[in-house]
């Protein structure tokens, strides 16, 4: 590509910034067509990419010795006040020195409870950690609220109940969430959180008149619940200082306003596989525009995914020594998703793809967040060596065939979990469980 060229292609893509940005909101969200317009293909190799800064090996030294003690007594600590959005006051790792805030709780490692999936895996969990179960909560989630494993257990027929009793069908205890889903937690940084409620308004609204079958009423319902998350996402992110209201302006406001959508779906949601979805090419896109213009130098953007990789290795979930008997250690599969090719013969690649990958020299070695490369040959070589380079030296990437996702669920699709693809933010799965055939037979 030649000089003129390439300014012309520069320029085209500020232009589709400006236009997106500045101009009238469009009716329905779409990420894809914001990335497609405006990120930058990176076909280069690692020569760029920069060392951790001081700042960043003080706040993992802090964490290095909580997790020593966490890896000794299993569970650091608990709270047992029921987890939700709001239950929680801000929780810092070092207020003064952190760039991307947010914890689970109000301490970092200190895990919350879930009752509304069950209580007797909440009971059970605390119980096997030594921590005494809360009789008051231990009250209001066996005698009045109905919880996720009651439900489950409801719709079972009595052979399934028989199946599960004996061991024939086995797999995840019922208090976990069955289904998987990957939320599109890039779309507050690009649209701001009212623009979505405008939208679910919206939504809401259209239902207005329609005949009142029982799938408009359970729309009706579901929407003013995702009104409520909205709202509590937002009074979140004040606890810590930010009003996300409004569209990021930065990269660091882009990765930070991800970075809170996340937060409030895990302090929600216990899932089995909590993936973060697709987020470094997005975010490759206010980091590049942030560099080209002057206002962080490729140190300052290492930093910012280097905390926000911090925040997802310290996700925790009070899970039963049950779930870490099907599994091995404690994982919580926060699983980004990234490389790839597009539909349109470019590669995902990016800078950002590369600072990821990074991550595992700058922090070390470590088997979450799970970071997954879409495999294709068509990768450029660059990017191929350094995730071969990456993988030898840490043994820390999973690899899945971009070549055979793309076609199913198109080139804006993540994993959930370890290999279930799906459009972010556009479908889910159930997830089901094992059946055991042999024991079947006997």
């Amino acid at each position: 590509m030649d000089a003129q060229t390439d300014t012309a292609s520069a320029a085209q893509r500020e232009n589709a910034w400006r236009g997106f940005k500045a101009g009238p909101w469009q009716s329905r969200i779409n990420l894809r067509d914001f990335i497609q317009r405006n990120y930058t293909p990176y076909e280069g190799d690692a020569s760029f990419a920069a060392e951790a800064t001081p700042r960043t090996r003080k706040i993992w030294d802090k964490l290095l010795p909580l997790l020593i003690k966490e890896r000794e007594k299993g569970v650091l600590d608990v709270s047992q006040e029921p987890s939700c959005i709001l239950a929680h006051g801000p929780g810092y790792i070092d207020k003064d020195l952190e760039l991307i805030v947010g914890l689970q709780t109000d301490a970092p490692l200190k895990r919350a409870i879930m009752p509304k999936g069950g209580w007797k895996v909440v009971e059970s969990s605390l119980k096997a950690y030594g921590f005494e179960p809360d009789p008051a909560i231990s009250k209001v989630f066996t005698q009045y609220c109905k919880t996720h494993n009651d439900g489950v257990f409801d719709a079972y027929t009595p052979e399934i109940r028989k199946c599960r009793s004996t061991g024939i069908v086995t797999g995840l205890p019922g208090a976990y969430g069955r289904g998987r889903i990957i939320g599109d937690y890039r779309r507050p940084a690009l649209y701001g959180v009212d623009f979505l409620i405008a939208e679910k308004k919206r939504e809401y609204a259209e239902l207005d008149e329609r005949h009142s079958t029982e799938e408009v009423i359970r729309l009706r319902e579901e929407l003013s619940e995702q009104l409520r998350s909205l709202g509590q996402m937002k009074e979140m992110a004040k606890l810590y200082g930010y009003d996300i209201s409004g569209p990021a302006a930065t990269g660091r406001e882009a990765v930070q306003w991800t970075y809170f959508a996340y937060l409030a779906a895990i302090k929600e949601q216990n899932g089995a596989a909590m993936s973060i979805g697709r987020i470094s090419t997005f975010l490759d896109v206010y980091l590049d525009r942030d560099l080209r213009e002057g206002k962080i130098t490729e140190s300052q953007a290492q930093e910012l995914i280097d905390d926000l990789v911090i925040k997802f290795r310290i996700v925790r979930f009070l899970r039963s020594p049950a779930y870490n008997e099907l599994f091995s250690g404690d994982p919580t599969w926060v699983t980004e998703y990234l490389a790839g090719m597009g539909d349109d013969g470019r590669t995902l690649v990016t800078k950002t793809s590369f600072r990821i990958l990074n991550t595992l020299y700058t922090l070390g070695p470590a088997p979450e967040p799970n970071l997954t490369v879409g495999w294709s040959p068509r990768l450029p070589e660059g990017f191929k060596q350094f995730a071969a380079r990456v993988s030898n030296d840490t043994s820390s990437i999973q690899y899945i065939s971009d070549d055979l996702l793309r076609p199913k669920y198109g080139d804006d699709a993540a994993i959930a979990c370890c290999v279930s693809g799906m459009a972010v933010g556009k479908q889910m799965q159930f997830f089901g469980a094992r059946v055991n055939l042999l024991k079947t037979l006997l």
